[in-house]
């Protein structure tokens, strides 16, 4: 959440940045939350100027026995007893104060830096770099070399303009993936209808073997990358959720077990994240960069049509998480180096991808900046959203108290946290299958031989 710092330093900012993000009301709630300081502060300052006074009264009750002066003796004990009692009232204002207080800062979403564009929805995000195919004249500008993909405001085009012949290569017909996953038996979807619902696939041999192969090549270019395995669980309590900011804000898209108060995680971002909370981190430690595999569970509340077809968007789901704790100073290079990352995967799967720097209005609660990794459906005529990859400032670490010790100066101060999906294995799955059919069957793409077993699936 953000600090009371940031707030006083530059409320000004603060709105439009919450303006930016379309929170409502933004000015009005940050002066309710200074308005509540300022409570707290007089019922602090009262409490500090009681104390002062009960301890010199306390100073004083012994002198005045001992010069016999009983009666000013007594007059002091029962104002000492009258000011613990108003001190024990202005405890309880001031803890009223700062819960309140609290509540609604965990409410404001996180401030987008000034690198985010304006908008309103998805139509608003601009794409900076598209690859993994040769572009129309009209997108070259897009196609730009790793290291300046983040780089060039100039390269940047808004998806309301986004030109409409959006798939420059083939115009043979294509199967969708549930057709192809259906003729080469990979996924019975009407088997986890019986067994659990919609949106919980079963994957069945061919298919089993690719989701296990991707997850394998995933955690490996990780732990080639510097990433720490972590296998975290995938239930948390709700100090977790509140920590990575999923509670209060996503709430009906959590799966809770009510009896136990636990809830199903979304991503591992809310596990290995929560790992550094209340933890104090030695700067020559930093970046810690920690990499996971877990199911995650979506409830996907308000989904419906060709957007949850097949494997499109499901309840339960497997993914691999990228998670960072930095600097403030070298959290940008981290979130370049973690873009890079995602980017040479899809790069190794021979993917069409296209890079977005998501708008304000499209951006989620915690994040200060974020892009979003689309690959291209050569069946479905879409583009699918793979990964978010996000920087968070100090948001989630002042509620996770996750902070860092300089070096320097030995100073106590709020990390930086950044995650990103690296990758989700649904939309994955499904572009490698509609983009990679032939007659022959559907071709694995080299990087992945290695770890499912094969060159084909037949």
């Amino acid at each position: 959440m953000l600090t009371l710092k940031q707030i006083y330093d530059d409320k000004a900012a603060i709105v439009a940045g919450l303006e930016k993000k379309h929170f409502a009301d933004a000015e009005a709630i940050i002066d309710r939350v200074l308005e509540i300081d300022a409570q707290r502060k007089a019922a602090q300052q009262k409490k500090d100027n009681a104390a002062a006074e009960m301890n010199q009264l306390s100073k004083s009750i012994g002198m005045l026995m001992k010069n016999g002066q009983k009666e000013e003796a007594e007059a002091a004990k029962a104002k000492t007893a009258a000011l613990k009692e108003n001190i024990k009232a202005l405890e309880d204002e001031q803890a009223a104060a700062e819960e309140a207080q609290t509540k609604i800062l965990l409410t404001i979403p996180n401030v987008p830096y000034a690198l985010v564009p304006e908008g309103g929805s998805a139509e608003d995000n601009l794409a900076v770099k598209v690859g993994g195919f040769k572009l129309g004249e009209k997108l070259q500008v897009l196609d730009q070399p790793s290291e300046k993909a983040f780089a060039a405001e100039g390269a940047a085009i808004a998806l309301k303009d986004w030109p409409e012949e959006e798939n420059p290569e083939s115009e043979e017909a294509k199967l969708p993936h549930w057709d192809l996953a259906k003729q080469y038996n990979l996924i019975d979807f009407d088997l986890g209808v019986k067994i659990s619902g919609a949106g919980f696939p079963v994957y069945v041999g061919q298919g089993a073997r690719l989701q296990r192969a991707l997850i394998n090549f995933f955690l490996a270019e990780g732990n080639k990358a510097g990433y720490t395995e972590i296998m975290p669980p995938t239930v948390v309590n709700a100090a977790s959720g509140y920590g990575t900011g999923q509670l209060p804000d996503k709430e009906g898209q959590m799966y809770h077990c009510e009896v136990d108060d636990l809830y199903l995680i979304p991503t591992a971002e809310v596990p290995v994240t929560n790992l550094y909370r209340d933890v104090i981190i030695d700067e020559k430690d930093l970046p810690i960069k920690n990499t996971a595999y877990t199911q995650c569970f979506r409830r996907e509340a308000g989904s419906y049509g060709k957007d949850v077809r097949g494997l499109n968007r499901l309840h339960e789901f497997s993914k691999i998480e990228i998670v960072r704790i930095d600097t403030p100073e070298h959290s940008d290079a981290s979130h370049k180096e973690m873009l890079a990352h995602v980017e040479g995967l899809l790069q190794k799967l021979e993917l069409p991808y296209r890079i977005l720097r998501l708008s304000g209005g499209d951006m989620s609660f915690t994040a200060a900046l974020c892009y979003d990794f689309e690959v291209y459906s050569e069946a479905q005529h879409r583009w699918l959203e793979v990964s978010s990859t996000s920087n968070f400032d100090t948001y989630q670490a002042n509620r996770l108290k996750c902070r860092y010790r300089r070096t320097e100066d030995k100073k106590v101060q709020l990390a930086h946290t950044l995650n990103g999906s690296a990758l989700a294995l649904p939309r994955i799955v499904a572009a490698l299958l509609e983009n990679n059919q032939t007659p022959e069957g559907i071709r694995i793409p080299k990087a992945l031989q290695p770890f499912f077993g094969d060159d084909m699936i037949r």
